[in-house]
């Protein structure tokens, strides 16, 4: 028999990010007990690495915006895949949840007048991004943890759950173990959220933290639940490039959207070499205006540096394979140009950027109001995740609900920046209000105690092993697989190449053998991780393959071009009765007649 140590609640949230502690907010206000498991210590979620703002049609700054253009926003950004009841909740409820942030004691950049203050960003029409300097996200997780500590919400930190427990067809708990004593825990709850981040350390180069193992993705997969869109990974364009122990950190695009330009080793501003056929004038009236949209306002102006983060992605690493890149395999980013422009610059980039002055400073021995930055891309945001019901966040598995980045939907293709924190907010309310009120309709499921020993009989395995596989290695070699061969440009013989190594380490995986006891054992915990890893790069390997088109941030080299038939469908992943991956290919259903014509007139 297993043993372990059981909690019981109504509501069970593995994650402390923003979608996760919205979700426990409002549960608990729903009268439901919940617990919030989470991998790390509150507080050091990974929304604190949204630096630029939340995206919200408040029309503070520019009143011609609205729900309607950021619906429209999102799915042109999305490539038309997007769940387009998801994009339509998002865009309507996203000013309602800031000022609900607001009314809690998040403390906004201010306009003149006293009103949220908002910025331009990647991919959005309007200035929209309500922001805090650039430490959005750390505000939006210090407001909801001082909110949500007076709701009476159970907090289990540095705990990792290694497998979800079903009664049926429904959900009936999390088994885990803390990371501290190694001790084995049981979370029974009638219902299960899962806001557990994406997929980043399964790449080289990225942005994500080290909690960012894709376990909420396979936790759902192997529970029953449908992965969908799992091909479309975000290569943010700007990450830290030097020094080597820096590289990947995210490096804000609030830094673009505040006058920051992108220039390679000739000085040349490399982004006017490639706009798209999106906007009216190939060139700028000059550079520090930007380039006209053919769409919404023929008058408005925005940088090319500000296009979607796919397309500069792209952009940059065409300079740097074509010799252009800067000294260490990057880019420029350079915002110290403003003081030409300003006469307080330095001030106003501290005060607009303060967390990027300092990490550049602290970390580089960079001055950005005086140098350049260099930049490079960096893996930064999963797109794909569990399928689930636009209203509820509901997955397949009835009771087990899935909010932010490791739920799908909202983004399709690609993300546009400043969404996925209003994405937290909006999805994670509703997540909690639905997973409170699926509880109070049902009660507990029974539990299968011989599953629980098989569970913690496989999560101790390491142990019993000799140690001919180590868990690193095996990691570090998964992770350069992922980045060369399922990168930011793909082509089907790197990819074939890419699932036959996933193959090998996944044996390999299976001889990982870890010393020690279960206390402090961080070997144990990589060698644990690595199922989840496998499991989700395995899924985008195969979605990548089966999408022979170029769309959002999916770009293969064999198929550049977009294909519309492709664009009809979304790739949804299955586990098969042998355990296998199985892909369908399901069609978007139709969009409502005024949603199509919403987009239409912001054509």
């Amino acid at each position: 028999m297993a043993e372990y140590i059981t909690h019981e609640h109504d509501v069970v949230i593995i994650g402390a990010g923003g979608a996760g502690l919205r979700a426990a907010v409002e549960a608990s206000a729903a009268g439901a007990r919940v617990a919030v498991i989470t991998k790390s210590l509150l507080g050091k979620a990974h929304t604190v690495m949204a630096e630029g703002g939340v995206a919200a049609a408040m029309g503070n700054v520019d009143d011609r915006d609205s729900w309607r253009v950021h619906f429209a926003d999102t799915m042109r950004g999305g490539q038309y895949l997007n769940n387009w009841r998801m994009a339509e909740l998002h865009a309507k409820e996203a000013p309602d949840r800031v000022r609900e942030l607001e009314a809690w004691g998040a403390l906004f950049d201010r306009t003149s007048d006293g009103r949220i203050l908002q910025r331009n960003f990647g991919g959005h029409r309007y200035p929209r991004l309500a922001h805090v300097g650039d430490r959005t996200g750390l505000e939006m997780i210090r407001t909801l943890q001082d909110h949500g500590i007076h709701l009476g919400l159970d907090v289990f930190m540095e705990y990792t759950i290694v497998k979800l427990l079903t009664h049926g067809d429904r959900i009936a708990g999390a088994f885990g173990y803390d990371r501290e004593r190694g001790r084995f825990h049981l979370f029974r709850g009638k219902a299960v959220v899962l806001a557990t981040g994406g997929i980043g350390r399964a790449y080289k180069i990225t942005s994500n933290s080290w909690e960012y193992s894709g376990d909420g993705h396979a936790l759902a997969y192997h529970a029953g639940a449908s992965l969908v869109d799992m091909e479309f990974v975000q290569f943010h364009p700007t990450g830290m490039i030097w020094p080597p122990s820096v590289r990947g950190i995210l490096v804000t695009e609030g830094v673009r959207g505040e006058g920051g330009v992108l220039r390679n080793r000739n000085n040349e501003r490399f982004m006017f070499k490639d706009i798209p056929p999106l906007y009216v004038n190939q060139t700028a009236d000059s550079e520090e205006e930007g380039w006209r949209y053919t769409q919404g306002d023929k008058n408005a102006r925005r940088p090319p540096e500000l296009l979607t983060r796919d397309h500069v992605a792209r952009c940059i690493r065409t300079e740097v394979r074509e010799g252009r890149g800067s000294p260490h395999g990057g880019v420029f980013l350079d915002i110290a140009w403003t003081k030409e422009k300003l006469p307080n610059a330095a001030e106003h980039i501290k005060k607009k950027l303060p967390s990027m002055y300092h990490q550049f400073k602290q970390l580089a021995d960079i001055d950005i109001t005086q140098e350049p930055m260099e930049v490079g891309p960096t893996t930064h945001y999963m797109m794909g995740g569990v399928r689930v019901n636009a209203d509820s966040q509901m997955s397949e598995v009835p009771g087990l609900f899935a909010a932010g980045e490791c739920a799908a939907g909202l983004h399709g293709a690609n993300r546009l920046g400043g969404n996925s924190l209003s994405d937290l907010l909006v999805f994670g309310q509703r997540a909690g209000e639905y997973a409170a009120g699926f509880a109070k309709e049902n009660s507990l499921g029974a539990i299968d105690t011989q599953e629980l020993a098989s569970a913690e009989k496989w999560a101790l395995r390491a142990f019993e092993h000799n140690g001919s596989e180590n868990p690193y290695g095996v990691q570090h070699k998964l992770q350069d697989t992922m980045q060369d061969l399922v990168g930011i440009v793909r082509q089907e013989q790197e990819m074939q190449q890419a699932l036959e190594r996933i193959r090998e380490l996944r044996t390999a995986s299976d001889a990982v053998g870890v010393d020690g006891n279960r206390e402090y054992n961080s070997g144990w915990h990589t060698a644990l991780d690595l199922y989840n890893l496998l499991t989700v790069s395995e899924i985008v390997t195969r979605a990548a393959l089966e999408r022979k088109e170029s769309r959002g941030a999916h770009f293969r080299d064999d198929f550049p071009a977009k294909d519309d038939q492709a664009g009809k469908f979304n790739i949804v992943a299955r586990k098969g009765p042998n355990g296998e991956v199985q892909l369908t290919r399901e069609p978007i259903p139709p969009m409502r007649e005024d949603l199509q014509r919403t987009i239409e007139e912001m054509k």
